[in-house]
Protein backbone atom coordinates (compact mmCIF):
# COMPACT_ATOMS: atom_id res chain seq x y z
CA UNK A 1 0.00 0.00 0.00
CA UNK A 2 2.85 2.36 0.89
CA UNK A 3 4.65 1.60 -2.35
CA UNK A 4 1.45 2.28 -4.28
CA UNK A 5 1.08 5.67 -2.57
CA UNK A 6 4.72 6.51 -3.30
CA UNK A 7 4.32 5.55 -6.95
CA UNK A 8 1.67 8.24 -7.33
CA UNK A 9 3.44 10.96 -5.36
CA UNK A 10 5.00 13.98 -6.99
CA UNK A 11 6.67 17.03 -5.52
CA UNK A 12 4.63 20.21 -5.41
CA UNK A 13 7.73 22.10 -6.56
CA UNK A 14 11.37 21.70 -7.56
CA UNK A 15 14.30 23.70 -6.20
CA UNK A 16 16.46 25.32 -8.87
CA UNK A 17 20.21 25.70 -8.49
CA UNK A 18 21.93 28.88 -9.64
CA UNK A 19 25.71 28.63 -9.89
CA UNK A 20 27.09 26.37 -7.14
CA UNK A 21 29.76 27.96 -4.97
CA UNK A 22 28.96 31.53 -6.02
CA UNK A 23 25.82 32.08 -3.94
CA UNK A 24 27.37 35.01 -2.05
CA UNK A 25 28.05 36.83 -5.32
CA UNK A 26 24.52 36.55 -6.76
CA UNK A 27 23.80 40.20 -5.99
CA UNK A 28 26.69 41.35 -8.20
CA UNK A 29 26.01 38.75 -10.88
CA UNK A 30 22.40 39.95 -11.21
CA UNK A 31 23.44 43.10 -13.05
CA UNK A 32 25.48 41.47 -15.87
CA UNK A 33 22.82 38.76 -16.15
CA UNK A 34 20.14 41.41 -16.60
CA UNK A 35 22.33 43.12 -19.20
CA UNK A 36 22.66 39.82 -21.08
CA UNK A 37 18.88 39.47 -21.31
CA UNK A 38 18.50 43.11 -22.39
CA UNK A 39 21.06 42.59 -25.17
CA UNK A 40 19.38 39.36 -26.28
CA UNK A 41 15.84 40.77 -26.38
CA UNK A 42 16.82 44.16 -27.77
CA UNK A 43 19.19 42.74 -30.41
CA UNK A 44 16.73 40.17 -31.71
CA UNK A 45 13.94 42.74 -31.59
CA UNK A 46 15.98 45.11 -33.77
CA UNK A 47 16.62 42.32 -36.29
CA UNK A 48 12.92 41.44 -36.50
CA UNK A 49 11.76 45.06 -36.82
CA UNK A 50 14.47 45.89 -39.39
CA UNK A 51 13.60 42.95 -41.62
CA UNK A 52 9.92 43.86 -41.35
CA UNK A 53 10.43 47.54 -42.23
CA UNK A 54 13.17 47.32 -44.89
CA UNK A 55 11.90 46.17 -48.34
CA UNK A 56 15.42 45.22 -49.57
CA UNK A 57 15.49 42.59 -46.80
CA UNK A 58 12.26 40.93 -47.94
CA UNK A 59 14.10 37.94 -49.39
CA UNK A 60 14.34 34.32 -48.16
CA UNK A 61 17.75 34.77 -46.52
CA UNK A 62 16.43 37.44 -44.18
CA UNK A 63 13.08 35.74 -43.64
CA UNK A 64 15.03 32.80 -42.22
CA UNK A 65 17.11 35.22 -40.14
CA UNK A 66 13.85 36.62 -38.76
CA UNK A 67 12.79 33.09 -37.80
CA UNK A 68 16.14 32.59 -36.06
CA UNK A 69 15.67 35.84 -34.13
CA UNK A 70 12.16 34.77 -33.07
CA UNK A 71 13.51 31.41 -31.85
CA UNK A 72 16.30 33.17 -29.91
CA UNK A 73 13.76 35.55 -28.37
CA UNK A 74 11.59 32.63 -27.29
CA UNK A 75 14.59 30.82 -25.83
CA UNK A 76 15.60 33.90 -23.82
CA UNK A 77 12.06 34.46 -22.54
CA UNK A 78 11.81 30.82 -21.44
CA UNK A 79 14.80 31.00 -19.11
CA UNK A 80 14.51 34.63 -17.99
CA UNK A 81 11.86 34.24 -15.20
CA UNK A 82 13.69 31.49 -13.30
CA UNK A 83 17.19 32.90 -13.90
CA UNK A 84 16.30 36.41 -12.76
CA UNK A 85 14.19 34.99 -9.93
CA UNK A 86 17.24 33.21 -8.54
CA UNK A 87 19.83 35.95 -9.00
CA UNK A 88 17.63 38.98 -8.26
CA UNK A 89 15.18 37.72 -5.64
CA UNK A 90 16.77 34.47 -4.39
CA UNK A 91 13.55 32.68 -5.43
CA UNK A 92 14.65 29.14 -6.21
CA UNK A 93 11.41 27.17 -6.14
CA UNK A 94 9.34 26.38 -9.24
CA UNK A 95 6.01 24.56 -9.23
CA UNK A 96 6.02 21.06 -10.71
CA UNK A 97 3.67 21.92 -13.59
CA UNK A 98 5.44 25.23 -14.25
CA UNK A 99 8.69 23.29 -14.51
CA UNK A 100 7.15 21.00 -17.13
CA UNK A 101 5.88 24.01 -19.12
CA UNK A 102 9.29 25.68 -19.03
CA UNK A 103 10.96 22.40 -20.04
CA UNK A 104 8.61 22.01 -23.00
CA UNK A 105 9.19 25.50 -24.36
CA UNK A 106 12.97 25.39 -23.86
CA UNK A 107 13.30 22.16 -25.85
CA UNK A 108 10.75 23.32 -28.45
CA UNK A 109 12.51 26.61 -29.19
CA UNK A 110 15.84 24.80 -29.25
CA UNK A 111 14.47 22.37 -31.87
CA UNK A 112 13.06 25.31 -33.86
CA UNK A 113 16.43 27.05 -33.87
CA UNK A 114 18.14 23.88 -35.05
CA UNK A 115 15.63 23.52 -37.90
CA UNK A 116 16.01 27.16 -38.93
CA UNK A 117 19.79 26.73 -39.16
CA UNK A 118 19.20 23.86 -41.61
CA UNK A 119 16.88 26.06 -43.68
CA UNK A 120 19.51 28.80 -43.72
CA UNK A 121 22.12 26.28 -44.89
CA UNK A 122 19.82 25.23 -47.76
CA UNK A 123 19.34 28.92 -48.58
CA UNK A 124 23.12 29.31 -48.92
CA UNK A 125 23.31 26.19 -51.11
CA UNK A 126 20.74 27.60 -53.54
CA UNK A 127 22.32 31.08 -53.51
CA UNK A 128 25.76 29.70 -54.44
CA UNK A 129 24.73 26.77 -56.65
CA UNK A 130 21.89 28.40 -58.62
CA UNK A 131 22.18 32.17 -58.04
CA UNK A 132 20.14 33.06 -61.15
CA UNK A 133 17.25 30.81 -60.05
CA UNK A 134 17.40 31.77 -56.37
CA UNK A 135 14.14 33.75 -56.46
CA UNK A 136 12.25 31.07 -58.39
CA UNK A 137 13.38 28.19 -56.16
CA UNK A 138 12.99 29.89 -52.79
CA UNK A 139 9.66 31.64 -53.26
CA UNK A 140 7.67 33.16 -50.38
CA UNK A 141 5.43 30.10 -50.45
CA UNK A 142 8.41 27.76 -50.04
CA UNK A 143 9.73 29.86 -47.16
CA UNK A 144 6.32 29.82 -45.40
CA UNK A 145 5.95 26.06 -45.82
CA UNK A 146 9.49 25.52 -44.57
CA UNK A 147 8.77 27.60 -41.47
CA UNK A 148 5.53 25.68 -40.87
CA UNK A 149 7.36 22.33 -41.14
CA UNK A 150 10.07 23.48 -38.71
CA UNK A 151 7.47 24.67 -36.19
CA UNK A 152 5.27 21.57 -36.52
CA UNK A 153 8.21 19.19 -36.16
CA UNK A 154 9.44 20.92 -32.99
CA UNK A 155 5.99 21.00 -31.38
CA UNK A 156 5.22 17.36 -32.18
CA UNK A 157 8.62 15.93 -31.21
CA UNK A 158 8.76 17.67 -27.82
CA UNK A 159 5.03 17.29 -27.02
CA UNK A 160 5.29 13.81 -25.35
CA UNK A 161 8.17 14.85 -23.08
CA UNK A 162 6.16 16.55 -20.26
CA UNK A 163 3.69 13.65 -20.20
CA UNK A 164 6.52 11.11 -19.94
CA UNK A 165 7.83 13.08 -16.94
CA UNK A 166 4.37 13.49 -15.42
CA UNK A 167 3.87 9.72 -15.14
CA UNK A 168 7.03 9.28 -13.02
CA UNK A 169 7.00 9.30 -9.19
CA UNK A 170 9.14 11.88 -7.36
CA UNK A 171 9.41 11.47 -3.60
CA UNK A 172 13.12 11.86 -2.81
CA UNK A 173 15.27 14.79 -3.87
CA UNK A 174 13.62 17.73 -5.61
CA UNK A 175 16.81 19.76 -6.19
CA UNK A 176 17.63 20.37 -9.85
CA UNK A 177 21.15 21.02 -11.13
CA UNK A 178 20.40 24.13 -13.18
CA UNK A 179 18.61 27.48 -13.07
CA UNK A 180 15.84 26.13 -15.31
CA UNK A 181 14.12 22.83 -16.09
CA UNK A 182 15.71 20.47 -18.62
CA UNK A 183 14.40 17.01 -19.46
CA UNK A 184 17.61 15.17 -18.57
CA UNK A 185 17.88 16.97 -15.24
CA UNK A 186 14.28 16.42 -14.15
CA UNK A 187 14.05 12.77 -15.14
CA UNK A 188 17.25 11.96 -13.22
CA UNK A 189 15.34 12.72 -9.97
CA UNK A 190 12.60 10.17 -10.68
CA UNK A 191 12.15 7.23 -8.32
CA UNK A 192 11.34 4.71 -11.05
CA UNK A 193 12.78 3.38 -14.28
CA UNK A 194 13.48 6.19 -16.77
CA UNK A 195 14.32 3.88 -19.67
CA UNK A 196 11.35 5.08 -21.75
CA UNK A 197 12.25 8.73 -21.12
CA UNK A 198 15.89 8.15 -22.01
CA UNK A 199 15.01 6.23 -25.16
CA UNK A 200 12.50 8.80 -26.35
CA UNK A 201 14.90 11.64 -25.51
CA UNK A 202 17.61 9.96 -27.57
CA UNK A 203 15.23 9.41 -30.52
CA UNK A 204 14.06 13.05 -30.33
CA UNK A 205 17.63 14.36 -30.30
CA UNK A 206 18.62 12.17 -33.25
CA UNK A 207 15.51 13.20 -35.21
CA UNK A 208 16.12 16.92 -34.59
CA UNK A 209 19.65 17.96 -33.63
CA UNK A 210 21.33 14.85 -35.05
CA UNK A 211 19.70 14.92 -38.50
CA UNK A 212 19.97 18.74 -38.60
CA UNK A 213 23.70 18.79 -37.89
CA UNK A 214 24.26 16.10 -40.55
CA UNK A 215 22.20 18.11 -43.06
CA UNK A 216 24.25 21.23 -42.34
CA UNK A 217 27.52 19.33 -42.79
CA UNK A 218 26.37 17.88 -46.11
CA UNK A 219 25.18 21.32 -47.23
CA UNK A 220 28.57 22.86 -46.57
CA UNK A 221 30.37 19.97 -48.24
CA UNK A 222 28.28 20.72 -51.34
CA UNK A 223 28.89 24.47 -50.96
CA UNK A 224 32.64 23.95 -50.66
CA UNK A 225 32.67 21.71 -53.73
CA UNK A 226 30.68 24.29 -55.71
CA UNK A 227 32.88 27.18 -54.59
CA UNK A 228 36.06 25.31 -55.54
CA UNK A 229 34.70 25.04 -59.09
CA UNK A 230 34.61 28.85 -59.40
CA UNK A 231 37.48 29.98 -61.60
CA UNK A 232 38.52 33.23 -59.94
CA UNK A 233 39.87 33.47 -56.40
CA UNK A 234 37.92 36.66 -55.85
CA UNK A 235 34.70 34.88 -56.81
CA UNK A 236 35.43 32.02 -54.42
CA UNK A 237 36.14 34.44 -51.59
CA UNK A 238 32.97 36.42 -52.28
CA UNK A 239 30.86 33.24 -52.27
CA UNK A 240 32.36 31.98 -49.02
CA UNK A 241 31.94 35.39 -47.41
CA UNK A 242 28.16 35.08 -47.76
CA UNK A 243 28.30 32.02 -45.48
CA UNK A 244 30.36 33.52 -42.64
CA UNK A 245 27.40 34.70 -40.54
CA UNK A 246 25.60 31.37 -40.85
CA UNK A 247 28.72 29.39 -39.97
CA UNK A 248 29.12 31.54 -36.84
CA UNK A 249 25.45 30.94 -35.92
CA UNK A 250 25.90 27.17 -36.35
CA UNK A 251 29.00 27.13 -34.14
CA UNK A 252 27.34 29.38 -31.54
CA UNK A 253 24.43 26.94 -31.29
CA UNK A 254 26.05 23.52 -31.68
CA UNK A 255 29.31 23.91 -29.73
CA UNK A 256 27.56 24.59 -26.36
CA UNK A 257 24.92 21.95 -27.23
CA UNK A 258 27.57 19.30 -27.84
CA UNK A 259 29.34 20.37 -24.64
CA UNK A 260 26.17 19.98 -22.56
CA UNK A 261 25.38 16.59 -24.13
CA UNK A 262 28.89 15.24 -23.54
CA UNK A 263 28.91 16.45 -19.92
CA UNK A 264 25.49 14.90 -19.22
CA UNK A 265 26.60 11.56 -20.66
CA UNK A 266 30.23 11.28 -19.60
CA UNK A 267 30.92 14.08 -17.10
CA UNK A 268 29.28 12.72 -13.97
CA UNK A 269 32.60 13.16 -12.12
CA UNK A 270 32.83 16.87 -13.00
CA UNK A 271 31.89 19.56 -10.49
CA UNK A 272 28.31 20.90 -10.37
CA UNK A 273 29.73 24.30 -11.32
CA UNK A 274 30.88 22.92 -14.70
CA UNK A 275 27.45 21.42 -15.39
CA UNK A 276 25.68 24.67 -14.47
CA UNK A 277 27.96 26.91 -16.55
CA UNK A 278 27.70 24.70 -19.64
CA UNK A 279 23.91 24.60 -19.44
CA UNK A 280 23.77 28.39 -18.99
CA UNK A 281 26.08 28.86 -21.98
CA UNK A 282 23.93 26.54 -24.12
CA UNK A 283 20.80 28.63 -23.56
CA UNK A 284 22.23 32.14 -23.17
CA UNK A 285 25.01 32.37 -25.77
CA UNK A 286 22.95 31.98 -29.00
CA UNK A 287 20.33 34.67 -28.20
CA UNK A 288 23.11 37.12 -27.29
CA UNK A 289 25.74 36.45 -29.95
CA UNK A 290 23.55 35.81 -33.01
CA UNK A 291 22.25 39.44 -33.14
CA UNK A 292 25.81 40.73 -32.73
CA UNK A 293 27.10 38.57 -35.59
CA UNK A 294 24.31 39.51 -37.98
CA UNK A 295 24.45 43.18 -37.02
CA UNK A 296 28.13 43.26 -37.95
CA UNK A 297 27.41 41.65 -41.33
CA UNK A 298 24.18 43.49 -42.30
CA UNK A 299 24.39 47.21 -43.03
CA UNK A 300 20.60 47.70 -42.83
CA UNK A 301 20.57 46.40 -39.25
CA UNK A 302 23.57 48.60 -38.35
CA UNK A 303 21.74 51.60 -39.79
CA UNK A 304 18.67 50.76 -37.70
CA UNK A 305 20.79 50.70 -34.54
CA UNK A 306 22.32 54.06 -35.41
CA UNK A 307 18.83 55.50 -35.94
CA UNK A 308 17.82 54.28 -32.48
CA UNK A 309 20.83 55.65 -30.60
CA UNK A 310 21.77 58.71 -32.68
CA UNK A 311 18.62 59.81 -34.51
CA UNK A 312 19.71 63.45 -34.81
CA UNK A 313 22.95 62.54 -36.56
CA UNK A 314 21.18 60.25 -39.03
CA UNK A 315 18.56 62.92 -39.78
CA UNK A 316 21.18 65.61 -40.43
CA UNK A 317 23.19 63.29 -42.67
CA UNK A 318 20.03 62.26 -44.56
Amino acid sequence: MTDNNHSRFQHLYFVLTGIPGLELKYYWMAFPLGAIYVIALFGNGVIISTIKSEPPLHIPMYYFLCMLALADTGLALCTMPSMLGIFWFNCKSIAFDACLVQMYFIHTFSAIESGVLVAMAFDRVVAIWKPLRYGTILTNGVVCRTGAVILTRAICVVFPVPFLIKRLPFYRSNILSHSFCLHQDVMSLACASIRVNSLYGLIAVIFTKGSDSLSILLSYAFIFRTVMAIASGEGRLKALNTCVSHVCAVLIFYVPLIGVSVIHRFGKHLSPLTHALMADAYLLIPPVLNPIVYTMKTKEIRRKLIQIFVPAKVTSEG
